[in-house]
Protein backbone atom coordinates (compact mmCIF):
# COMPACT_ATOMS: atom_id res chain seq x y z
CA UNK A 1 0.00 0.00 0.00
CA UNK A 2 1.51 3.35 -1.04
CA UNK A 3 1.16 6.80 0.50
CA UNK A 4 -1.87 7.72 -1.62
CA UNK A 5 -3.76 4.59 -0.60
CA UNK A 6 -2.97 5.28 3.04
CA UNK A 7 -4.67 8.68 2.84
CA UNK A 8 -8.01 7.08 2.12
CA UNK A 9 -7.76 4.44 4.85
CA UNK A 10 -8.53 6.93 7.62
CA UNK A 11 -12.11 6.30 8.75
CA UNK A 12 -14.37 9.31 8.43
CA UNK A 13 -11.66 11.68 7.18
CA UNK A 14 -12.15 13.34 3.83
CA UNK A 15 -8.94 14.08 1.93
CA UNK A 16 -7.88 17.67 1.34
CA UNK A 17 -5.76 17.93 -1.81
CA UNK A 18 -3.99 21.21 -2.56
CA UNK A 19 -2.47 22.35 -5.86
CA UNK A 20 0.44 24.78 -6.25
CA UNK A 21 2.46 25.64 -9.36
CA UNK A 22 6.11 24.68 -9.00
CA UNK A 23 8.26 27.80 -9.21
CA UNK A 24 5.47 30.29 -8.55
CA UNK A 25 6.18 32.88 -7.37
CA UNK A 26 9.59 31.23 -6.80
CA UNK A 27 11.05 27.81 -6.07
CA UNK A 28 11.71 28.92 -2.48
CA UNK A 29 8.04 29.85 -2.08
CA UNK A 30 6.99 26.47 -3.52
CA UNK A 31 8.98 24.63 -0.87
CA UNK A 32 7.79 26.92 1.96
CA UNK A 33 4.13 26.69 0.95
CA UNK A 34 4.30 22.90 0.53
CA UNK A 35 5.41 22.64 4.16
CA UNK A 36 2.62 25.01 5.17
CA UNK A 37 0.05 22.88 3.32
CA UNK A 38 1.15 19.75 5.18
CA UNK A 39 1.11 21.56 8.52
CA UNK A 40 -2.38 22.95 7.81
CA UNK A 41 -4.07 19.58 7.34
CA UNK A 42 -3.67 18.89 3.64
CA UNK A 43 -3.44 15.19 2.83
CA UNK A 44 -1.96 15.30 -0.69
CA UNK A 45 -0.03 18.02 -2.50
CA UNK A 46 -0.29 18.50 -6.27
CA UNK A 47 2.81 20.11 -7.74
CA UNK A 48 2.12 21.68 -11.11
CA UNK A 49 4.78 21.30 -13.81
CA UNK A 50 4.69 24.55 -15.84
CA UNK A 51 3.82 24.20 -19.52
CA UNK A 52 3.27 26.81 -22.22
CA UNK A 53 -0.16 25.48 -23.24
CA UNK A 54 -2.03 24.50 -20.04
CA UNK A 55 -5.32 23.66 -21.75
CA UNK A 56 -7.16 22.44 -18.63
CA UNK A 57 -6.32 25.50 -16.54
CA UNK A 58 -8.10 28.79 -16.07
CA UNK A 59 -6.64 32.29 -15.89
CA UNK A 60 -5.25 32.10 -12.34
CA UNK A 61 -3.18 28.97 -12.89
CA UNK A 62 -2.27 30.01 -16.44
CA UNK A 63 -0.78 33.22 -15.06
CA UNK A 64 1.11 31.34 -12.35
CA UNK A 65 2.41 28.89 -14.94
CA UNK A 66 3.52 31.72 -17.22
CA UNK A 67 5.42 33.37 -14.38
CA UNK A 68 7.06 30.08 -13.44
CA UNK A 69 8.24 29.61 -17.01
CA UNK A 70 9.65 33.15 -17.00
CA UNK A 71 11.48 32.12 -13.81
CA UNK A 72 13.19 29.40 -15.84
CA UNK A 73 11.38 26.43 -14.32
CA UNK A 74 11.97 23.13 -16.12
CA UNK A 75 10.97 19.53 -15.50
CA UNK A 76 14.40 18.93 -14.01
CA UNK A 77 13.95 21.82 -11.58
CA UNK A 78 10.47 20.52 -10.67
CA UNK A 79 12.00 17.15 -9.79
CA UNK A 80 14.70 18.79 -7.68
CA UNK A 81 12.08 20.90 -5.90
CA UNK A 82 9.94 17.81 -5.22
CA UNK A 83 12.94 16.05 -3.70
CA UNK A 84 13.48 18.97 -1.32
CA UNK A 85 9.79 18.98 -0.38
CA UNK A 86 9.85 15.22 0.23
CA UNK A 87 12.57 15.72 2.84
CA UNK A 88 10.25 18.12 4.68
CA UNK A 89 6.84 16.43 4.41
CA UNK A 90 5.54 12.88 4.68
CA UNK A 91 2.22 13.25 2.84
CA UNK A 92 1.84 12.12 -0.80
CA UNK A 93 3.21 14.31 -3.59
CA UNK A 94 1.61 14.23 -7.03
CA UNK A 95 2.86 15.90 -10.19
CA UNK A 96 0.17 17.57 -12.29
CA UNK A 97 1.56 18.20 -15.78
CA UNK A 98 0.96 17.90 -19.48
CA UNK A 99 2.18 15.21 -21.82
CA UNK A 100 4.56 17.20 -24.04
CA UNK A 101 7.22 17.95 -21.37
CA UNK A 102 7.10 14.33 -20.20
CA UNK A 103 7.62 13.02 -23.72
CA UNK A 104 10.49 15.45 -24.22
CA UNK A 105 12.10 14.30 -20.95
CA UNK A 106 11.47 10.63 -21.74
CA UNK A 107 8.61 8.69 -20.06
CA UNK A 108 10.77 5.96 -18.54
CA UNK A 109 13.43 8.37 -17.28
CA UNK A 110 10.72 10.68 -15.97
CA UNK A 111 9.11 7.93 -13.89
CA UNK A 112 12.47 6.76 -12.57
CA UNK A 113 13.40 10.31 -11.53
CA UNK A 114 9.93 10.88 -10.04
CA UNK A 115 10.45 7.82 -7.87
CA UNK A 116 13.85 9.09 -6.72
CA UNK A 117 12.28 12.47 -5.87
CA UNK A 118 9.51 10.89 -3.78
CA UNK A 119 6.60 11.45 -6.16
CA UNK A 120 3.60 9.17 -5.56
CA UNK A 121 1.32 9.96 -8.49
CA UNK A 122 0.90 11.67 -11.84
CA UNK A 123 -2.06 13.67 -13.14
CA UNK A 124 -1.81 14.28 -16.90
CA UNK A 125 -4.94 16.05 -18.21
CA UNK A 126 -4.19 15.55 -21.91
CA UNK A 127 -3.31 11.85 -21.71
CA UNK A 128 -6.22 9.43 -22.33
CA UNK A 129 -5.96 6.31 -20.15
CA UNK A 130 -3.83 3.59 -21.73
CA UNK A 131 -2.62 5.75 -24.64
CA UNK A 132 1.05 5.69 -23.58
CA UNK A 133 1.86 2.11 -22.49
CA UNK A 134 5.53 2.93 -21.85
CA UNK A 135 4.51 5.49 -19.24
CA UNK A 136 1.93 3.16 -17.67
CA UNK A 137 4.47 0.34 -17.42
CA UNK A 138 7.24 2.50 -16.01
CA UNK A 139 4.92 4.20 -13.52
CA UNK A 140 3.67 0.83 -12.32
CA UNK A 141 7.21 -0.49 -11.99
CA UNK A 142 8.13 2.48 -9.78
CA UNK A 143 4.93 2.37 -7.69
CA UNK A 144 3.57 5.62 -9.09
CA UNK A 145 -0.19 6.00 -9.56
CA UNK A 146 -1.46 7.57 -12.79
CA UNK A 147 -4.61 9.39 -11.75
CA UNK A 148 -7.42 9.74 -14.29
CA UNK A 149 -10.00 12.44 -14.94
CA UNK A 150 -13.75 12.14 -15.42
CA UNK A 151 -16.14 15.00 -16.21
CA UNK A 152 -19.93 15.28 -15.69
CA UNK A 153 -20.56 14.88 -19.43
CA UNK A 154 -18.75 11.50 -19.52
CA UNK A 155 -20.78 8.67 -21.03
CA UNK A 156 -21.35 5.47 -19.07
CA UNK A 157 -18.98 3.68 -21.45
CA UNK A 158 -16.28 6.31 -20.88
CA UNK A 159 -16.72 6.10 -17.10
CA UNK A 160 -16.35 2.32 -17.19
CA UNK A 161 -13.26 2.54 -19.42
CA UNK A 162 -11.49 5.13 -17.26
CA UNK A 163 -12.42 3.45 -13.98
CA UNK A 164 -11.04 0.16 -15.24
CA UNK A 165 -7.59 1.68 -15.80
CA UNK A 166 -7.45 4.15 -12.90
CA UNK A 167 -5.08 4.06 -9.94
CA UNK A 168 -4.85 5.93 -6.64
CA UNK A 169 -8.04 7.94 -6.90
CA UNK A 170 -10.23 9.34 -9.67
CA UNK A 171 -10.23 13.10 -10.23
CA UNK A 172 -13.81 14.20 -10.78
CA UNK A 173 -14.22 17.53 -12.53
CA UNK A 174 -17.05 19.44 -10.83
CA UNK A 175 -18.02 21.24 -14.05
CA UNK A 176 -17.17 20.92 -17.72
CA UNK A 177 -14.46 23.46 -18.55
CA UNK A 178 -11.17 24.65 -17.08
CA UNK A 179 -9.91 25.23 -13.55
CA UNK A 180 -10.87 28.41 -11.71
CA UNK A 181 -12.99 29.86 -8.92
CA UNK A 182 -16.74 29.26 -9.40
CA UNK A 183 -19.91 29.93 -7.46
CA UNK A 184 -21.63 26.57 -8.00
CA UNK A 185 -21.16 22.99 -9.18
CA UNK A 186 -22.73 21.28 -12.17
CA UNK A 187 -26.42 20.61 -11.56
CA UNK A 188 -26.00 16.88 -12.19
CA UNK A 189 -22.87 16.41 -10.05
CA UNK A 190 -24.58 14.11 -7.53
CA UNK A 191 -25.93 11.86 -10.27
CA UNK A 192 -22.55 11.86 -12.02
CA UNK A 193 -20.80 10.69 -8.85
CA UNK A 194 -23.40 7.96 -8.36
CA UNK A 195 -22.70 6.67 -11.88
CA UNK A 196 -18.98 6.51 -11.15
CA UNK A 197 -19.55 4.76 -7.81
CA UNK A 198 -21.37 1.97 -9.65
CA UNK A 199 -18.22 0.89 -11.50
CA UNK A 200 -15.32 1.49 -9.10
CA UNK A 201 -14.28 1.20 -5.48
CA UNK A 202 -11.49 3.74 -5.90
CA UNK A 203 -11.73 6.99 -3.91
CA UNK A 204 -13.38 9.87 -5.78
CA UNK A 205 -12.10 13.42 -5.35
CA UNK A 206 -13.77 16.58 -6.65
CA UNK A 207 -11.83 19.48 -8.15
CA UNK A 208 -12.23 22.54 -10.42
CA UNK A 209 -13.87 25.57 -8.88
CA UNK A 210 -13.86 24.92 -5.12
CA UNK A 211 -12.99 28.18 -3.43
CA UNK A 212 -14.93 28.39 -0.14
CA UNK A 213 -15.54 26.37 3.00
CA UNK A 214 -19.19 26.00 2.03
CA UNK A 215 -18.34 24.53 -1.37
CA UNK A 216 -15.74 22.24 0.18
CA UNK A 217 -18.31 20.92 2.66
CA UNK A 218 -20.78 20.25 -0.15
CA UNK A 219 -18.13 18.39 -2.13
CA UNK A 220 -17.02 16.37 0.91
CA UNK A 221 -20.60 15.15 1.43
CA UNK A 222 -20.54 13.62 -2.03
CA UNK A 223 -16.96 12.42 -2.47
CA UNK A 224 -13.90 11.12 -0.65
CA UNK A 225 -11.75 14.16 -1.19
CA UNK A 226 -11.71 17.84 -2.15
CA UNK A 227 -9.16 19.40 -4.53
CA UNK A 228 -8.37 23.14 -4.39
CA UNK A 229 -5.95 25.00 -6.63
CA UNK A 230 -6.87 28.40 -8.02
CA UNK A 231 -7.93 29.89 -4.69
CA UNK A 232 -4.66 28.77 -3.09
CA UNK A 233 -2.70 30.43 -5.88
CA UNK A 234 -4.70 33.63 -5.39
CA UNK A 235 -3.97 33.67 -1.67
CA UNK A 236 -0.28 33.12 -2.33
CA UNK A 237 -0.36 36.35 -4.31
CA UNK A 238 -1.22 38.16 -1.05
CA UNK A 239 2.08 36.95 0.38
CA UNK A 240 3.08 38.69 3.60
CA UNK A 241 5.84 36.08 4.15
CA UNK A 242 3.73 34.42 6.85
CA UNK A 243 0.98 33.38 4.40
CA UNK A 244 -1.58 34.15 7.13
CA UNK A 245 -4.53 34.41 4.72
CA UNK A 246 -3.64 31.04 3.23
CA UNK A 247 -3.25 29.43 6.65
CA UNK A 248 -6.62 30.80 7.76
CA UNK A 249 -8.29 29.63 4.56
CA UNK A 250 -6.91 26.10 4.88
CA UNK A 251 -8.05 25.99 8.51
CA UNK A 252 -11.58 26.91 7.43
CA UNK A 253 -11.56 24.29 4.68
CA UNK A 254 -10.25 21.55 6.97
CA UNK A 255 -12.87 22.38 9.59
CA UNK A 256 -15.68 22.41 7.01
CA UNK A 257 -14.90 19.02 5.49
CA UNK A 258 -14.25 17.44 8.87
CA UNK A 259 -17.62 18.71 10.05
Amino acid sequence: MNRISNVFQKDGRKALIAYITTGYPSLEATIDVASLLAESGCDIIELGIPFSDPLADGVTIQNATHQALLNGITVKKCLASAAKIRRKVSIPLVFMGYLNPILHYGPEKFCADCSKAGIDGLIIPDLPPGELPALDESAGWHGIDIISFLAPNSSDARIKEVAGKAHGFIYLVSVTGVTGVRKCFAADLKGFIARVRQVTNLPLCIGFGISSAEQAAQAAELADGVIIGSRIIQLMEDNDKSYKKLRDFLGEIRHSIDG
